[in-house]
């Protein structure tokens, strides 16, 4: 059975179950990339793509199904994916935008782990999306509903990091995110097993086209797709990046 099919099987599946169903596309797919596996969840400039940390009273959100109870009624999840670096009481590490209001400002020094694996970077959810790299951004911001900083950068302007080895032997279950070049698409991918920086960023620009990757997480990477069954499980996190879409009637 191919992907696609698999995809169809389990969301007719879960439409009997009465499991909620986003009415587009399949919001994510698996890809194959020398040997290794990875889902792959896709988003498009003008989606309403945000980013989440704490509820209106100011709690932390935390996990992606507090995310979906606290949405209004006629909102639902398409998928959501932990969405950058955070210090134990879950506060970002680096610039967080919510809303077009700063909550947590730009860390531009270099320092410890791979947050500090200078170049870092910055997603930013505007008119387009993109990711840029923290000193570009810091010397100009541009306007961002929604803004998280992460590091390091994987792809730099079509250049794998330059810290990242070919035969390097550290892997992790990894998370990051991508943008096409014309700032229309962003990619937000976990793989399927432990991968080292270098395979995590040559998938990026070798397969989905990605000339700027950011990574977002290892360890704690965690990916939530209603639709098609899939909550992987881990403690509460910090910063949340969403796909919000209305419901549809079958829910």
């Amino acid at each position: 059975m191919t992907t696609t099919r698999a995809i169809k099987a389990v969301v007719a599946a879960l439409v009997l179950m009465g499991a909620p169903v986003w009415a587009g596309a399949a919001p994510c797919s698996d890809m194959d990339f020398d040997g290794l596996t990875y889902t792959v969840c896709k988003a498009h400039a003008g989606d309403d793509l945000r980013l989440y940390l704490n509820d209106s009273d100011g709690q932390l959100i935390g996990t992606p199904e507090r995310l979906a109870a606290i949405l209004p009624a006629d909102k639902q999840v398409v998928f959501a994916m932990n969405a950058g670096m955070y210090h134990p009481d879950r506060k970002p590490v680096g610039l967080f935008v919510e809303g077009g209001t700063e909550k947590h400002k730009i860390v531009t020094s270099e320092g410890p782990g791979n947050f500090g694996l200078l170049p870092n970077g910055v997603f930013c959810i505007g008119k387009t999306l993109s990711v840029i790299e923290s000193r570009i951004f810091a010397a100009d911001p541009p306007s961002c509903r929604y803004a998280t900083q992460s590091g390091p950068m994987l792809v730099i302007d079509g250049a794998l990091h330059p810290k990242f080895l070919a035969d390097g032997t550290s892997t992790n279950i990894r998370n990051g995110v991508g943008v096409s070049p014309d700032g229309q698409t962003a990619w937000f991918a976990i793989s399927d097993q432990p991968v080292t920086f270098h395979q995590f960023a040559r998938f990026f620009r070798d397969d989905l086209g990605a000339k700027n990757a950011l990574y977002l997480d290892g360890k704690v990477s965690r990916l939530t797709v209603p639709a098609l069954g899939r909550e992987d499980l881990g403690l509460p996190m910090g910063p949340i990046v969403a796909l919000i879409a209305p419901k549809t009637a079958a829910n």
